[in-house]
């Protein structure tokens, strides 16, 4: 096993060099860049500004330039947000996204696997109609919807949770953000969950198990289960990289200050440094997430080796 995990790490550094080589200069064939505003800046001003920066070398030196800063841990400044280096603003906008995204990613397998269990023992009966409506409804509404009604009910009308704010972490400012979150997901695991655990309650070796006399409660639990694990842990590894590098639209709604807003207004103002950084953050996030659901394979599948 840890050959195994050795030479996947081993792969992952030519993965991340043919990204981020791509990302480079893909996001260079744009038009625009990070100092042409709507008015347009003073021509000697956006000259000054490009040679502080390098903008004005040769792309070749600028990409030479870029990879040896990211070898030596540097992603660089940030073009439009100047007072900031792009690795501060992760430092301090990636920790709020990461504890988002882990308790959306965990109530979401946890509730989506208990509805899809109990979809699948009350196959074609009331439950089960009821948690595919339920998960059909979380996978279809997005969540520039759930977020402003969850904000109305319990934040404006009830008044149990804040409608907004991070609140220096606290749970009654999470709640909401997390709900958001987790719903759809919720829903794709549930959908999951059914479709596995009924194939894998039909399985010859829970026929045996059933033969033996063995109790409800082993046969789902102990062999069933474990069968039916092995799409929801294919399915964990890419929805954690997503969760954990956080939503624009929740982030946005909630007025978070995690790391999705400079997602999307590095994109929209040509900041090549932090459209890079986050290029490289999402593509490891994915490279870990997806060598560690190939381990759990090996875990929860004993057919699986990788001696």
């Amino acid at each position: 096993m840890l050959l195994y995990v050795f030479r996947r790490l081993l792969t992952a550094i030519p993965t991340l060099f043919v990204i981020v080589t791509l990302a480079f200069f893909l996001i260079r064939v744009a038009p625009g860049g990070p100092f042409n505003q709507e008015r347009g800046l003073n021509p000697v001003i956006q000259a000054n500004l490009e040679a502080q920066f390098g903008l004005n070398d040769p792309l070749w030196k600028q990409y030479l330039n870029y990879i040896n800063n990211l070898l030596h841990g540097s992603f660089g400044p940030s073009y439009n947000l100047p007072d900031f280096t792009v690795g501060e603003l992760f430092a301090k906008g990636l920790p709020i996204s990461i504890q988002l995204g882990s308790s959306a990613l965990i109530l979401a397998l946890i509730l989506g696997s208990i509805l899809g269990i109990t979809a699948a023992l009350n196959q074609n009966k009331v439950g089960d109609y009821a948690v595919i409506a339920l998960a059909t409804a979380g996978s279809t509404i997005p969540t520039f919807v759930i977020a402003p009604l969850i904000q109305l009910v319990f934040g404006l009308s009830w008044k149990l949770l804040p409608i907004g704010g991070w609140g220096d972490g606290a749970l009654v400012n999470k709640i909401g953000p997390v709900l958001t979150l987790a719903l759809p997901q919720i829903a794709i695991v549930a959908r999951l969950m059914r479709g596995s655990m009924i194939e894998s309650l039909r399985s010859h070796h829970i026929r045996t198990a059933r033969a033996l006399g063995l109790s409800d409660w082993s046969v789902v639990v102990k062999h069933a289960l474990r069968g039916a694990l092995l799409p929801i842990v294919s399915y964990a590894g890419p929805a954690a990289a997503a969760l954990l590098t956080g939503s624009i639209v929740v982030e946005t709604i909630f007025s978070i200050p995690g790391v999705g807003r400079y997602f999307v207004d590095a994109a929209l103002n040509r900041d090549y440094t932090l459209v890079m950084g986050t290029v490289v953050v999402i593509a490891i996030f994915t490279i870990i997430f997806n060598l560690i659901v190939d381990i759990l394979y090996a875990v929860v599948d004993p057919r699986v080796r990788y001696d």
